[in-house]
């Protein structure tokens, strides 16, 4: 009898059959990236559907970048990987449209703004503590990738990630204090 494939090790080769060590990102690759929120996940004892949506989260393309690995026609293909609660977390991740979105992400009545629909709705709180951690992981692993991006963004990112604060885990906010405010690296 076979042992199935875990869902980290599928998303791994499913990732690299679709070309993501071969898209440029800041500090590489995608494929270098995904691992890397991944791995920022992991340290903040994020739950495992966390973290593997974390490694998935740009499939469908972010609000931020746009290159996207699988059609949302192709949802079933993630699910398969990954599973019905992982790919939920990428879904929304990648549908977020964030300007409208993140500014009242920790209201619990807000709406949050669909960009593949154009519908709104309001999330639960556990979508809406996944959403803010994923965000923060993927933000702080571009500011420590790219000083500019971090001298740009950074002020942004922090007052963002207050707003996002009743939502995150401590080793998050912690993790956003340290490299938001810490030293710049040159």
């Amino acid at each position: 009898m076979a042992i199935a494939p875990d869902p980290m090790s599928q998303a791994d080769a499913l990732l690299r059959e679709l070309g993501a060590e071969g898209i440029p990102h800041p500090g590489g690759t995608l494929l270098t990236h995904l691992h890397r929120v991944r791995t920022r996940l992991t340290t903040w004892n994020a739950r495992p559907t966390l973290q593997l949506a974390g490694l998935c989260h740009a499939f469908y393309g972010t609000d931020g970048f746009p290159t996207a690995l699988l059609s949302l026609d192709r949802r079933a293909d993630l699910v398969a990987a990954i599973g019905e609660d992982a790919e939920a977390i990428v879904y929304s991740y990648a549908s977020c449209n964030r300007k409208p979105t993140y500014p009242a992400l920790a209201n619990p009545v807000a709406p949050f703004h669909d960009r593949f629909t154009g519908g709104t709705h309001v999330p639960a709180l556990p979508l809406r503590q996944d959403l803010a951690e994923l965000t923060a992981a993927n933000e702080l692993d571009l500011a420590t990738q790219d000083p500019t991006f971090r001298a740009r963004h950074g002020t942004d990112l922090l007052a963002l990630f207050t707003h996002f604060r009743p939502l995150l885990s401590e080793p998050a906010w912690d993790d956003c204090v340290a490299v938001l405010l810490g030293p710049t690296v040159a």
